[in-house]
């Protein structure tokens, strides 16, 4: 576990100092909005859908801790490309892996290099911060149209 508390701790600070997909895609045709009222962390999350309902292109802008980058740098390299139905199937899978019963073994089967945010489910105050980006993803997704929060 301490190797991956370990890698838990590099990913966060590479993610944090260089994210990944930091801009608006030009295709872009679906948005939304998040905000942790609680911390301050504001997100916005841009995606490109293609008329074959697969993910062509994603983006966000805004501020927040380096869990809330990392985890948006990170959810934006693992959602590009995919089919919005498997986007929306790791959101899930991700949800799960972060805000399961903190002394259970962490279910990381299909999430890849997102399992390194296993651990963050022992600290629910970070939860909102990992899953903020995530949940403003799902609303762009579903075009809900409204603000994404996780107070």
């Amino acid at each position: 576990m301490s190797e991956l508390r370990e890698l838990y701790q590099t990913t966060i600070l590479d993610h944090n100092k260089k994210p990944r997909n930091f801009h608006v895609p030009a295709a872009a045709n679906r948005e939304a909005d998040g905000y942790n009222p609680l911390c301050g962390d504001k997100v916005r999350v841009m995606v490109a859908v293609g008329d074959d309902d697969v993910v062509t292109d994603v983006g966000f802008q805004g501020s927040g801790c380096a869990i809330s980058t990392a985890s948006a740098s990170m959810m934006t390299e693992a959602i590009k490309g995919k089919p919005v139905s498997s986007a929306m199937a790791l959101f899930d899978s991700f949800h799960d892996l972060v805000t399961g019963p903190p002394l259970d073994e962490p279910d990381t089967d299909g999430v890849g290099k997102l399992a390194v945010f296993s651990g963050v489910r022992e600290f629910p105050m970070r939860v909102k911060c990992a899953t903020l980006a995530w949940h403003t993803l799902k609303s762009a997704l579903e075009q809900s149209g409204e603000t994404a929060r996780t107070e």
